[in-house]
């Protein structure tokens, strides 16, 4: 039976993204043991990690875009169940680096059609500020699906073998079409008798106010994926930690990870009280510096590793839930997937460069064993956050969020 309250409903989008995600981190969970097996380098990871959000940003144009005339519920059953194929297909198929990177590619696409489809299935059926809330609370779950896929990979992978863990995000996604097609009743939206597809696009990068949370959006993700991508990597290789073993590195990941839930949703609330911008600015900032600082860290104290790795957890997740409903809000309605579409095709476009990038300044700078390359591969992330604030303002005199 369909729900039908915006709380009921938020909370089973909620639920269905974290089962969505669960084949999400499962790769970069286990990069030590895949450089170990596979014999991968430090580059060819972040290829493989990469590559997944490469196959997001392809995909994105056409399946968020779609939801202005397609139900987004349709969109996101059809997606997981090929999330569901691709995940089965790397475990039984994948055995070096050139044969995961198209199952890895596949598994990307459909989540294209998972994140910021589920998002617009709550657009579409809550408005006014419980939209913003709800939005909030779901890329807030974002965060949750990619810690228990970490803690499900660690976990599953030391006892029964890596395949495990991506049979068992295999089932999340059959799991998350289930919930949402018993769960949800079908939706005509706004936009499905409105103007061609390249038209409702130009007229969605015209607004400024959208595009500058947009772009902001690009360069939180920048941060944030290369930072989750290389997380559990970094707890095993750092110095300061003395040579974590795998399940502890995930252990401890999945922790730093599932905090984002409350810092995600605590930003949002606090850009409705003190101006989306301003709060916007002063968290992209905050997290750059502790993302500088977490590289610098990797043979310091371990004490003060640990809690920059947490305080990461929460600085670079603050701003997510605010960029992506400040973008939500300034769109207009018929144009709203159009918008979502260029949100994400950005972001997570961003996403696919970032790991491999931190992945190619680690090779470059003497490899996971050299601190001083972990400090450069940080101080690259920690940039993106940085240009946050200047992609922010190209939106500040535009009509208010």
């Amino acid at each position: 039976m369909a729900v039908s309250t915006p709380l009921h409903l938020t909370g089973l989008i909620c639920s269905a993204l974290v089962l969505a995600m669960l084949g999400n981190s499962t790769f970069p969970a286990l990069i030590p043991l895949f450089q170990e097996t596979w014999q991968l380098s430090a580059s060819q990871a972040g290829w493989v990690s990469g590559l997944y959000y490469a196959g997001y940003a392809a995909a994105v144009p056409l399946l968020v875009g779609r939801t202005d005339r397609t139900d987004a519920r349709s969109i996101f059953i059809a997606a997981n169940l090929l999330g569901a194929a691709a995940t089965l297909g790397f475990a039984f198929f994948a055995r070096d680096f050139w044969t995961a990177l198209p199952w890895r590619l596949l598994a990307g696409a459909a989540l294209a059609g998972s994140y910021m489809v589920g998002a617009r299935i709550l657009a579409d059926r809550i408005e006014g500020p419980q939209q913003s809330r709800a939005i909030a609370w779901y890329t807030a779950h974002f965060a949750v699906g990619i810690g228990l896929s970490v803690f499900a990979a660690g976990e599953l992978a030391s006892r029964f073998g890596w395949q495990a863990a991506f049979v068992f995000g295999a089932g999340g996604s059959v799991a998350a079409a289930l919930l949402v097609w018993l769960g949800t009743a079908a939706h005509r939206p706004e936009g499905a008798q409105t103007s061609g597809e390249a038209l409702r696009w130009l007229e969605a990068l015209k607004s400024r106010a959208a595009m500058g949370y947009t772009l902001g959006y690009a360069c939180h993700i920048w941060e944030l994926f290369g930072w989750r991508a290389w997380l559990v990597t970094f707890l095993v290789a750092a110095p300061a930690l003395g040579g974590l073993a795998q399940a502890e590195a995930t252990r401890l990941a999945t922790l730093a990870l599932i905090i984002g839930l409350p810092a995600s949703v605590l930003g949002n609330e606090l850009s409705l009280r003190f101006g989306r911008r301003r709060a916007l600015t002063l968290m992209m900032l905050t997290s750059a510096v502790c993302t500088l600082s977490l590289g610098l860290a990797a043979d310091g104290a371990a004490w003060l590793l640990l809690t920059l790795v947490f305080v990461v957890g929460v600085t670079a997740m603050g701003d997510s839930g605010s960029l992506t409903a400040g973008a939500v809000a300034a769109a207009e309605p018929e144009r709203r997937g159009a918008l979502m579409a260029i949100h994400t095709l950005l972001g997570f476009g961003a996403g696919f460069v970032a790991p491999l990038a931190f992945g190619t300044v680690l090779d470059a700078a003497g490899g996971t064993q050299e601190p001083q390359a972990w400090a450069w591969a940080f101080a690259l992330l920690a940039c993106g956050a940085l240009l946050g604030p200047l992609a922010l303002r190209l939106g500040r005199n535009a009509a208010a969020s």
